[in-house]
């Protein structure tokens, strides 16, 4: 079922001298508890997209349907964790700011805690945590509001590969279990395949989508084990010569 539509997005920049279109007849569609990627050139207005969806920034024209009013967390790439708060400090801050810090809410956050591992460090600090453990925790402070849709920018982008292939199994995991719809933005095609239902393949500035793939692989599971389908190659083969041709 579909819970968000986008229609003929546009978005264009204004500067004193020029305006610059950044995003073009930009049309797509989430399912519920689907994650789809978006990937493209650097540069070609990823990003761009998330924020209008959120509304930070303004789109220029087109539609985004959001029938329900679903709600949207919105997790950027690095995870923002301050080091002056615990672990259940920081978890708690988006329900502080919007004055929902219930004995229930705070409840929930704790379970969400010891549930995805982080139990024995709810009242350490960002600082003793690995790099793969706050991604964790970052997550986990999005979901504390309760979104209903996961947004995510480049959300492995400054751990190590070893790091990156075990956090996307975790955040695989979470957003499965918890069931949550997510838009995942990223460079990474094999991240992207690893983890999606559907990649939206962007050209290059003015961005258009030149591509949707469905990803349907032989003995689907988690994102390391989806590495390893006999499809997995062929795939990414064809995405990366698509995006190659636009670099």
């Amino acid at each position: 079922m579909k819970i968000l539509e986008v229609d003929k997005l546009k978005k264009i920049y204004h500067t004193p001298k020029e305006e610059i279109l950044a995003l073009n007849d930009i049309s797509f569609y989430l399912n519920e508890k689907e994650i789809v990627s978006i990937i493209g050139p650097s540069g070609c207005g990823k990003s761009t997209i998330l924020s209008c969806l959120t509304g930070l920034l303004d789109k220029s024209n087109g539609e985004i349907i959001n029938k329900n009013n679903l709600k949207f967390g919105y997790m950027l790439q690095n995870d923002a964790l301050f080091p002056w708060l615990n672990i259940l400090d920081n978890c708690l801050l988006g329900l502080k700011i919007q004055n929902k810090l219930t004995v229930e809410n705070k409840e929930y956050v704790i379970n969400l805690l010891q549930k995805y591992g982080l139990k024995d460090f709810i009242y350490s600090y960002p600082q003793n945590l690995s790099g793969g453990m706050r991604q964790r925790v970052a997550l986990i402070r999005t979901l504390a509001t309760k979104p209903d849709i996961l947004l995510f920018d480049e959300p492995f982008s400054a751990l190590d590969y070893q790091s990156r292939l075990s956090v996307s199994d975790d955040v695989f995991n979470i957003i499965h279990n918890e069931g949550k719809s997510a838009i995942i933005v990223t460079h990474d095609i094999a991240e992207a395949l690893s983890m999606s239902d559907r990649i939206i393949v962007l050209s290059k500035r003015p961005s258009t989508i030149k591509s949707i793939y469905e990803v349907k692989m032989t003995d689907m599971s988690t994102p390391i084990n989806n590495r390893k389908c006999k499809e997995f190659s062929t795939y990414y083969d064809i995405i990366w010569k698509e995006i190659d041709k636009d670099e």
